[in-house]
């Protein structure tokens, strides 16, 4: 229900992105077609993970806790869903990614893309989500203080 809130979830798309570009490069994959499909499926998770992560910062300010605290616990909450979606997309993606069997010119660079892309997203995640949260979550207004 908030532009900021949806604003800082999709810094994540950036981040994703920057992590699979890195993968790309580091195996010498030129961007294509399966590569693209790759960063769809990247974005996707990265999404969730940037809403998971959200979420639970406004259920702590609803809660009470400032913005700083809401960010911190968020962190050290979330810290375990968030991985455990990383590592099973990249525990599944990792066949795909050194397959050598026909059609695997077109597996490895979209597993390339999704194992890269979650692993620098995983990070960045959990350590610029909850720092620039404290710029985009409002504060709380005087009459939510009282009641």
């Amino acid at each position: 229900g908030s532009s900021r809130m949806a604003a800082l979830i999709y810094l994540n798309l950036p981040l994703a992105a920057s992590g699979g570009i890195l993968a790309l490069t580091l195996r010498g994959y030129p961007f294509s077609i399966s590569a693209g499909v790759g960063f769809i499926a990247l974005f996707g998770v990265a999404v969730m993970n940037g809403v998971v992560l959200v979420e639970y910062i406004l259920q702590r300010r609803r809660e009470g806790a400032d913005t700083r605290q809401a960010a911190l616990d968020a962190g050290r909450m979330r810290l375990r869903p968030v991985l455990m979606t990383a590592l099973t997309d990249i525990i599944g993606f990792l066949p795909m990614a050194v397959a050598a069997t026909a059609g695997a010119e077109v597996q490895r660079p979209l597993a390339t893309v999704v194992i890269g892309g979650l692993a620098g997203s995983f990070f960045l995640t959990l350590m610029v989500i909850p720092s620039l949260s404290q710029w985009f979550v409002e504060p709380a207004r005087k009459a939510e203080r009282v009641s």
